[in-house]
């Protein structure tokens, strides 16, 4: 089997984003009718779309719960950027529940959350490192952010359980090429230079053009950072997203998708409901003209399942009750296009 993986048969549940955030994932598999040990009255099956991890209250729960699903084989499971970054040991905002290094950083917005215990880490990493990064059938595809045909082309024929190494490889080409045009020794001197900041809301730095054109190349040239990030390029201004300066931005790859077949994906943070310009996360504005349960892109076929349970801490943080948050856990049921949300609301795509 390969990181590009065939979809199973029959009608599926596309479950977003979940971001450790487990009572929602339990409050939407009872809304989906599915039974405590993961089956389904009309043989459905679970698809989970990465980012099971990081920010949330109960990441190693959720890793368990999923495992315990894909392993009862009741579900599939993509890895996401988070879960990539987990693998490669790229330690970010919000993954103290796995990593020491982060952990009291992460307690001033996320505590408190449960933590993987050290003798159960490497458990984690051999059941993440053996899952694809997309899944495809003639009526379907899957991924986590972006199809594109040159990084799906690319880890077509990849072996599950080879993702690490070759994750490495397509870096050091990144880093061989930008050594060659200055690029890579600047980009660490910044990294190195302003490390106080770059985490720092209040105290930006300032632009930092080797970053931006680093960060640029690594989505370009690797094309496992494509399928779990998305396609990016250099920002016109610094923003701060994900807990961090940001310097490359997101772009809406899905204008490009001319594929008759429909891509679903997450990743890219979007509302169910229209929300003032200065309460909305930065990167739901790529969803800014279009309808909370559309379809989209090029040929109207590219649907995005990811609605921001992943910022769920912010209620949390402001003592807001869970019951009314505007951040949900939500799935596609496929073939039927019907979005259901972790609180019961149901509605049809369009």
């Amino acid at each position: 089997m390969y990181l590009l993986k065939s979809l199973d048969s029959g009608p599926i549940d596309i479950v977003g984003d979940i971001h450790g955030e487990i009572d929602a994932l339990e409050a939407l598999l009872e809304r989906l009718g599915y039974r405590s040990n993961g089956s389904h009255p009309d043989n459905r099956r679970l698809v989970f779309i990465g980012d099971l991890v990081d920010r949330g209250p109960d990441s190693p729960g959720v890793v368990k719960r999923v495992r315990e699903l894909v392993e009862n084989h009741d579900a599939q499971f993509i890895l996401g950027n988070h879960e990539l970054n987990l693998l490669v040991n790229d330690i970010k905002d919000g993954s103290g529940w796995f990593f020491d290094e982060r952990f009291e950083r992460d307690c001033e917005n996320y505590a408190p959350f449960a933590r993987t215990p050290e003798s159960e880490r490497e458990s984690v990493r051999a059941f993440l490192s053996e899952q694809p990064v997309a899944l495809y059938r003639n009526d379907i595809r899957i991924v986590h952010a972006a199809w594109t045909t040159n990084a799906i082309n690319a880890v077509s024929q990849l072996p599950l359980g080879t993702l690490v190494e070759n994750y490495f490889e397509w870096e050091e080409h990144t880093r061989r090429q930008a050594d060659a045009e200055g690029i890579y020794e600047h980009y660490l001197e910044a990294k190195e230079k302003w490390a106080d900041r770059l985490e720092d809301e209040s105290n930006p730095p300032p632009f930092l053009d080797a970053i931006a054109e680093y960060e640029a190349m690594q989505q370009t040239f690797n094309p496992l950072k494509v399928l779990t990030s998305g396609v990016e390029k250099r920002s016109e201004e610094a923003f701060f997203a994900g807990r961090r300066w940001r310097y490359s931005d997101r772009i809406n790859w899905w204008m490009n998708y001319s594929d008759n077949i429909p891509v679903v994906i997450g990743h890219y943070w979007r509302l169910l409901e229209k929300q003032e310009a200065s309460r909305t996360p930065r990167y739901t504005r790529l969803f800014s003209n279009i309808p909370p349960l559309a379809w989209h892109g090029k040929r109207h076929n590219v649907f995005c399942i990811d609605y921001s349970v992943g910022a769920r801490w912010r209620d949390r943080k402001a003592n807001q009750p869970i019951e009314t948050s505007r951040f949900r856990l939500a799935a596609l049921r496929w073939p039927e296009n019907r979005v259901v949300f972790d609180n019961g609301f149901e509605a049809f795509t369009k």
